[in-house]
């Protein structure tokens, strides 16, 4: 069976141990190789423009029994996100926090008892650069960069440099405080770090485990390995 992470900007698909990444504004069907295939969607566009192919879409409906999604409202949450949830009861000790570093930075939290307790998104780093650049009159789009500043900025662009890529560190670690908090137990937790900005980030955060590409499609390979037994 062929798997897909179709995110925002970019598309993994996996094929027995054929692995290759293709941007989602190009996703085709002819992208797909023939036979059945899954996916976790968040970008709706792609599924009518797939619609001939065979694809079992993930949701949090269709999830199977590796996480109890019953606690929250799933009517929005994006697969991508529910894939990370059962990756994560699935794989590593629990409670646990994925931490999926894309165009958007989301958390996904699993208690003990494998019940998804929601948890938060906000904007990646090149999203916060873009948003600056379009948002303003004057300040440009700044490329990432490989390291994160170490002082404060000089110049327009380093400025912008230190402002978004210390404060995004901030805000990650202040998330994973208030999830940590709520378990109690002296504040462990489980922490995972996907994505495509995971390297980058997972350093700061060195508690963390940083997962493996394919994080997310592990947890959408449970659903389907699930249905097929049934």
């Amino acid at each position: 069976m062929t798997l897909l992470d179709i995110g925002n900007t970019f598309t993994r698909i996996v094929c027995g141990k054929e692995s290759r990444i293709v941007p989602t504004a190009e996703l085709c069907p002819a992208d797909i190789p023939p036979g059945k295939a899954a996916a976790c969607c968040v970008v709706p566009a792609v599924k009518e423009r797939l619609k001939e192919c065979d694809i079992f879409w993930l949701s949090a409906a269709n999830a199977g029994s590796f996480v109890d999604f019953t606690q929250v409202d799933t009517s929005t949450t994006g697969a991508d996100r529910v894939a990370n949830a059962v990756a994560l009861a699935a794989l590593y000790p629990l409670p646990a926090v994925c931490v999926d570093c894309g165009t958007a930075v989301t958390l996904e939290i699993v208690d003990e008892n494998r019940v998804f307790r929601g948890g938060a998104i906000a904007p990646g780093r090149k999203l916060m650069r873009q948003a600056l650049s379009k948002g303003t009159a004057q300040l440009p789009d700044i490329p990432l960069l490989s390291q994160i500043p170490s002082a404060a900025g000089v110049d327009t662009a380093s400025s912008i440099a230190f402002g978004i890529d210390r404060g995004v560190i901030g805000l990650v670690r202040e998330l994973l405080l208030c999830a940590a908090a709520q378990f109690g137990n002296n504040g462990k937790i489980t922490v995972v770090f996907t994505g495509g900005d995971a390297a980058w980030f997972s350093p700061h955060f060195p508690e963390s485990f940083p997962a493996a590409a394919d994080f997310t499609l592990q947890g959408l390979k449970k659903v389907t390995d699930e249905i097929t037994e049934k």
